[in-house]
């Protein structure tokens, strides 16, 4: 099975030797996204909401990028820094994913890239595998 490299302008460039996403198979595998504006480079201001919007829009971005949206999503991984933050992120989160639900594990860690609140990476289903031959 022969894979691609995704990559798009709309989300933030990765920060070490890894790609925002790969397509495989059929799947595309996203990196983690964290909170950081892709145009400065910053991380958003603001609470949990504010840092899942931009989390969840960098996924977006990264997903539309390979030819599908999030309604392809069949799984994603939440990381939060704190669980107490919970209620917040899922609130936002509902609003993205609100027809098509994909699987989904949320865990708390002890400490994120750039000290963030919220970081997420998912799988979606694509489709056929357009990288074979």
């Amino acid at each position: 099975m022969s894979h691609e490299v995704v990559g798009t302008p709309r989300a933030p460039a990765p920060v070490g030797p890894y790609s925002q996403a790969v397509r495989a198979g059929g799947f595309l595998f996203a990196s983690g996204q964290i909170p950081l504006d892709p145009e400065k480079g910053e991380v958003v201001p603001g609470g949990v909401k504010e840092q899942t919007r931009r989390v969840i829009e960098n996924l977006q971005a990264v997903v539309e990028a390979s030819g599908g949206t999030l309604e392809d999503a069949v799984k994603l991984v939440v990381y939060l820094k704190d669980l107490g933050d919970f209620a917040a992120m899922n609130e936002v989160y509902a609003r993205y994913f609100s027809v098509s639900r994909p699987a989904r594990a949320c865990v708390e860690v002890s400490r994120l890239p750039k000290d963030v609140l919220v970081e997420m990476d998912l799988v979606a289903h694509l489709g056929q595998d357009s990288t074979s031959a």
